[in-house]
């Protein structure tokens, strides 16, 4: 993509405003704050201690904001005391200019680093150098800046209280990410009727992974119906694959073909039902036609096999989601919730429930977060280069700042720290969309200013309007954010006894200067996705490769405990997965000219890579039981899968195209002992070995850029959708 294009499309999203479900009572509350605590600063320390606490509640309460599942009040309370010593030791610099410049390079550079925790340490990290350099400018000594960084403290304390005393939809993050988890895999049952090999985006199964892990306190008060459900979901997911798929027994068209989609679409229902239980926290109402078509005997006498294990297992499944969606209400909602998990209850698939998930306290967090700062520490490493940046940024804009005409140089530096970002188009997207935000805001700020000439209560009450605006419209777009920010600090700044007309001229030429900085340091020094678009694909084709070997390995040896390893494969190929998703888009809208990996090849290896996942799901939704009788042969394709792929990942990185004969091999040979064994195949365990070599000879079709194999013809049995195994694996479970 060209220079010109790529400004043109960063602009384009910097600037657009999305349609987002509002939380007004949470806007309100978090303005209450901010209102209270200006009103007691006020009351006893002056408008200037207003302005300096008010920046300390504003932060704390956009703390909350940002997509963490830590509770509210421990983000608003880090937010106030970070902001609280970063305003304190500022100010004890702030008199000697190189002195103040050496911390604020070593304060932002930690900052960039912190992205390293996550996207809400390094916001929060961000945002906090940003309003550090506006407020060590309010004190007037070094007892006052002890006053302020008190009163910013205090800001922080009371958003935190208010949280407390008026909760807003306790849990509520957690129950979303939950509920958009079941109602993923319930749209994904709908997808399955129509289309047998419909893709599956584990992106909300992932979330909801990291929404279920809780502290020791939390684990003391979450919900019931939160404990269980997502482990549940998880295990849902194959089931649904290897019911709907062809390959595994049941024909395109027929009887059968309709009794699944039946059961489909009544899983679907069930999902949907538990979806809007577990987010409202009400009981969960099945449809009828959904219990009716879960019950009926036909399931049965049209299925057999492993589709009829696979819908067994699924009615099971569905029956727990429904109990554990209900948790424990009234006497009343627990009836129904007996009732409707009676109405479809079948068997247990017997697997164990699945222990909740720690996240370490605040305090065992710090070694974790220094550590993960210290990985970072490399020459590659995108949030090193973020962070080199950004303090080289900060600087520079704030000697801007202070050479030019203007006063209050800190303009520059802050909207400099605040657009940048590790990543390429969120960095030239939100410098574009600051700028214009900007104007907006301080033009609205202006004409209301010259209208209205207010005094320090109304500057104080106009301010807190555009906190509150902010509060409500910050996730529908950065350019709506940025605007009534900047409405904000400009009426903010008047109450303390700014100069309201300078601020307009100088705050918009100097935004422009840091986003211009910001814009301009990506450029000199960039941290591209592109040329390490074949590393992700190469980390992706290793994880798929390792969590194909667990699965086909349980065959191999049937364990129980070895269930732990499938597992955590699958989770390494979802992040895998993800990362390359991430890059990809990434990438498409960088201005780097291709780097040995086509659109094409991009698309059609992805592809490849999904289908190998895939058909390790199948296998994995009918892993034997720990009594199973072992496959033997099922070892040697197991060690060649985790090897080729492990060298496959290695030959990929160095733009050459992998081979699989290793595999071909192993399976070849698995077919011939087989064969001469009782003269014919196994009809599901090998099905699942030639969809993974299929997969991963695909795979090096893509990457080198040739068409697509034919299909081969319909009497293979290994290949013919249409064949339907007799029999399950040996020593299966039924």
């Amino acid at each position: 993509m060209s220079w010109l294009r790529a400004l043109k499309e960063t602009a384009r999203s910097g600037l657009s405003i999305e349609r987002r479900r509002l939380e007004p009572l949470i806007a309100i509350r978090g303005a209450a704050g901010l209102a209270l605590v200006i009103g007691v600063s006020l009351a006893f320390f002056g408008p200037v201690v207003a302005a300096s606490s008010a920046f300390g509640a504003f932060q704390a309460a956009i703390a909350t904001f940002q997509r963490s599942w830590r509770p509210r009040p421990v983000l608003a309370l880090v937010s106030g005391a970070s902001l609280a010593v970063s305003t304190f030791l500022g100010y004890l610099t702030g008199s000697r200019l190189p002195l103040f410049l050496a911390l604020l390079v070593l304060w932002t550079f930690v900052a960039g680093l912190a992205w390293a925790a996550g996207p809400t340490a390094g916001i929060i990290a961000a945002s906090n150098v940003a309003i550090m350099l506006v407020t060590v400018t309010l004190p007037t000594s070094v007892a006052n800046s002890a006053v302020h960084a008190v009163m910013i403290l205090f800001g922080g304390i009371v958003q935190a209280a208010l949280i407390v005393l008026f909760p807003v939809r306790r849990w509520g993050a957690q129950r979303d990410a939950l509920a958009d988890a079941l109602a993923a895999e319930a749209d994904y049952a709908r997808r399955l009727r129509h289309d047998p090999l419909a893709p599956f985006d584990p992106v909300p199964l992932m979330t909801a992974r990291s929404a279920a892990a809780v502290t020791p306190r939390q684990a003391r008060r979450r919900p019931p119906e939160l404990r269980g459900s997502r482990g549940v979901a998880e295990r849902i997911r194959p089931v649904l694959a290897s019911l709907a798929d062809p390959s595994l027994g049941v024909p395109d068209e027929g009887p059968e073909r309709e009794r699944v989609r039946e059961l489909l679409a009544a899983a679907g229902s069930v999902l949907d039902s538990a979806a809007r239980a577990i987010r409202h926290g009400d009981p969960v109402e099945l449809a009828p036609s959904a219990v009716a078509a879960l019950k009926t005997p036909d399931t049965g006498t049209l299925l057999t096999g492993p589709p009829l294990r696979a819908a067994d297992r699924l009615g099971a499944l569905l029956s727990d989601v429904i109990e554990t969606a209900e948790g424990e209400g009234t006497k009343e909602q627990d009836a129904k919730a007996e009732e409707a998990a009676e109405a479809i209850k079948t068997p247990s698939d017997g697997t164990p429930p699945t222990p909740h998930r720690r996240r370490p306290t605040l305090l065992r967090l710090i070694p974790v977060v220094v550590q993960a700062m210290r990985a970072q520490l490399r020459p590659e490493s995108p949030i090193l280069r973020h962070a080199v940046r950004v303090s080289v940024v900060a600087a520079v804009g704030y000697l801007i700042g202070a050479a030019m005409p203007f006063g209050h140089g800190y303009w520059a530096p802050m909207a400099a720290v605040m657009v940048m970002r590790p990543e390429f188009t969120q960095t030239y997207g939100r410098s574009v969309a600051r700028f214009g935000g900007t104007i907006v805001g301080v033009s609205l700020a202006t004409a209301i200013v010259q209208t209205a000439h207010p005094g320090v209560t109304t500057a104080a009450v106009l301010s807190v309007l555009c906190a509150l605006l902010m509060y409500l419209l910050m996730g529908t777009g950065y350019v709506v954010g940025q605007a009534c920010v900047s409405a904000y600090v400009v009426l903010l700044l008047g109450m303390a006894g700014d100069d309201w007309s300078q601020t307009v001229l100088e705050r918009v030429v100097l935004t422009l200067a840091g986003g211009l900085l910001a814009m301009i340091s990506y450029a000199l020094y960039p941290a591209w996705e592109t040329p390490r678009l074949r590393g992700r694909l190469g980390d992706w084709l290793k994880a798929d490769g390792r969590y194909a070997a667990s699965v086909v390995d349980q065959y191999a040896e049937p364990a129980e405990r070895g269930h732990d390893d499938v597992r955590s494969a699958l989770l390494d190929t979802r992040e895998a997965r993800v990362a390359w998703q991430e890059a990809l888009a990434t990438a498409q809208h960088e201005p780097v000219r291709n780097r040995g990996l086509s659109r094409a090849a991009a698309d059609d290896t992805q592809h490849a890579l999904a289908q190998l996942g895939r058909a390790a799901m199948l296998l994995e939704a009918h892993l034997p039981g720990s009594g199973a009788t072992p496959v033997p042969d099922a070892a040697r394709l197991a060690e060649a899968l985790r090897r080729a792929t492990e060298q496959g990942a290695k030959v990929v990185r160095e733009r050459k195209v992998p081979d699989w004969t290793e595999v071909r091999e192993a399976l070849a040979e698995w077919d011939a002992r087989q064969l001469a064994h009782d003269g014919k195949a196994d009809p599901f365990v090998r099905e699942g070995a030639h969809l993974l070599l299929e997969a991963l000879e695909e795979f090096s079709r893509g990457l080198d850029g040739k068409p697509k194999a034919a299909p081969k013809a319909a009497s293979d049995p290994k290949t013919d959708p249409k064949t339907k195994p007799t029999n399950p694996p040996s020593g299966q479970k039924d």
